[in-house]
């Protein structure tokens, strides 16, 4: 083992942080680390905006009502980005060289969305890990993607920008009070070799064992008789996953206009 395995081993996300301020020089390395992160192409389909703290304010109540966005000291949200290229390609001429030679001008589609998408986590994860590594917690908000109307009036975000992901950062409180390392599945129900492999009931049992044993019946919700019906109706039949849906169909709507 060593320090940067021992950080990834060890890391978990932390929604409360010490009353110290990320200064300048702490948030220069974040970000530096975050567009260090591999890129497709080497071409940056992201870009990296820093909230304020009114958004921050808002954002706790748009990004499914969790407080602890406007306390963060730093939040990031983390854009798929094509609108920059774009631009160039305008400024460029390339529309026009295209006409000439008869080519179709191609403006960004699905997978265009899906490859920046791609480049814009992998930028958050080094932003998480950089900052892991001098002792700044994190958390991960995927509910940016809600909402998605009010955060592209609020962030005046153009056709081709979709906010993909936030992270909020502060200064971690692990000396104070040690967390518990979340446990993820086993190995084998992730890791196959050669073709994918679907889990049967016994290869279900095994991998949400351990699950099973820390989430007591009492903590299921809407009288869930399993922990499969407690996780359907907590996370993807949720109302916020159901907002998450229509926001992110709306997005692709305007990005394919």
């Amino acid at each position: 083992m060593n320090e940067t395995i021992d950080l990834l081993m060890s890391r978990t996300s932390e929604r409360g942080y010490l009353k110290r301020e990320i200064t300048q020089m702490e948030k220069d390395l974040i970000i530096r680390c975050a567009m260090r992160a591999p890129t497709a192409g080497n071409m940056m389909l992201y870009s990296v905006l820093e909230v304020d703290q009114r958004q921050k304010q808002r954002l706790a109540i748009t990004c499914d009502n969790q407080p602890f966005i406007a306390k963060a000291p730093l939040a990031l949200v983390f854009l798929a980005d094509l609108q920059r290229w774009f631009d160039y390609y305008e400024l460029s001429g390339v529309p026009q060289k295209c006409r000439e030679s008869g080519i179709e001008f191609e403006t960004p589609q699905e997978a265009d969305l899906m490859l920046a998408s791609c480049d814009a986590l992998v930028a958050a994860q080094n932003a998480v890990v950089g900052a892991e590594a001098i002792q700044i917690g994190s958390c991960y908000v995927g509910d940016i993607m809600e909402n998605y109307e009010i955060h592209r009036e609020m962030f005046d975000l153009p056709q081709w920008v979709f906010p993909i992901t936030m992270v909020c950062f502060g200064h971690s409180r692990r000396q104070e009070r040690k967390p518990s390392v979340v446990p993820r599945f086993p190995q084998e129900a992730v890791h196959f070799k050669g073709h994918y492999k679907r889990l049967d009931a016994d290869d279900f049992e095994k991998m949400f064992e351990d699950r099973i044993t820390r989430l007591q019946p009492g903590g299921w919700v809407k009288n869930a008789e399993n922990i499969g019906q407690h996780f359907y109706f907590k996370k993807t039949g949720s109302d916020f996953f159901r907002e998450m849906r229509r926001s992110v169909k709306a997005a692709m709507v305007e990005w394919q206009k």
